[in-house]
């Protein structure tokens, strides 16, 4: 069982690192007070791997106290066999400042009439020993959102697995829209129409005769590679930011016939390339 105890300053981005981190397989709990961390391990144990990966936020909203025994309550873990690491995050007071500013929110400390700035640096030096021992430290000061999922992925992601990028690989018609999800959009209308030839008009791009006719054209199949080319070059750099789910939208006119061919075609290359790729026929069916 791995445990990851992230910690850290408030306003540092903890809870989107939660985020990040959950999107990754890790079962994330926030809040979590030191004193209750040892009884929620022995739960997690005995759940049959179910929750073998874990990341628990424990900050200053557990009290101040909380910090000095959160290094005794690791260290307990890892005497028991329990891989636990720590994760601090933190960034410049002017940075934290700004943050609640643009929040609205009360800082944990604030209290008899202390200011933010007072509560931050107060909160320092309560979390300079946790800051000492950490495994990882990130500042977050210059961090934006995407950079900082892609260094939680560089650290605690599993890079030999691309499964972890859900691809959805949607055909679609112009006539209906282009599909509001979509990250990656291709126009197919340049590809001969299969439906002007009659015996293929009411089939669609499911059908044997619909794909070979589609893929029996040279700018079909110099597309296609082209395109793939494109994925293999894309999608490992998609996945080092750390993305998780990634829509392909491919359209035709009516989304019948071409735009399902290529559709299954490049869900079926990046299925072999490892990837966990579905495909979707959002108007297949439609007019």
């Amino acid at each position: 069982m791995e445990i990851l105890v992230i910690s850290g300053l408030s306003g540092a981005g903890k809870s989107s690192a939660a985020t990040y981190l959950e999107d990754m397989g890790y079962y994330t709990v926030d809040n979590m007070p030191a004193d209750v961390i040892l009884k929620f391990a022995e739960f997690c144990a005995q759940s049959d791997g179910r929750y073998d990966r874990i990341a628990l936020v424990s900050d200053i909203r557990a009290g101040s106290e909380n910090f000095a025994s959160l290094l005794e309550t690791m260290e307990g873990l890892r005497a028991g066999g329990v891989t636990c690491r720590l994760l601090f995050l933190s960034a410049n007071v002017e940075t934290i400042i700004k943050r609640y500013k643009e929040t609205r929110r009360r800082h944990p400390l604030m209290v008899g009439g202390a200011t933010v700035e007072d509560a931050v640096r107060r909160e320092e030096e309560l979390l300079r020993p946790l800051r000492e021992h950490a495994d990882f430290v990130l500042d977050t000061t210059q961090m934006p959102i995407g950079k900082l999922r892609s260094e939680l992925h560089s650290l605690f992601g599993d890079k030999a697995q691309h499964s972890k990028l859900n691809v959805n690989v949607v055909s679609f018609g112009y006539k209906y829209g282009v599909p509001l999800e979509a990250d990656l959009v291709f126009d197919v209308r340049f590809m001969p129409n299969p439906f002007y030839v009659p015996e293929l008009r009411e089939k669609t791009g499911m059908d044997s005769a619909v794909y070979d006719y589609v893929f029996a054209f040279e700018q079909t199949k110099r597309f296609v590679e082209k395109l793939k080319d494109m994925l293999a070059f894309l999608l490992p750099l998609y996945t080092e930011e750390g993305k998780t789910m990634l829509v392909i939208a491919i359209g035709c006119t009516g989304g019948h016939h071409r735009s399902v061919a290529i559709t299954r075609a490049v869900t079926a290359y990046l299925n072999e390339l490892g990837y966990s790729a579905f495909e979707n026929h959002r108007d297949m069916t439609r007019g």
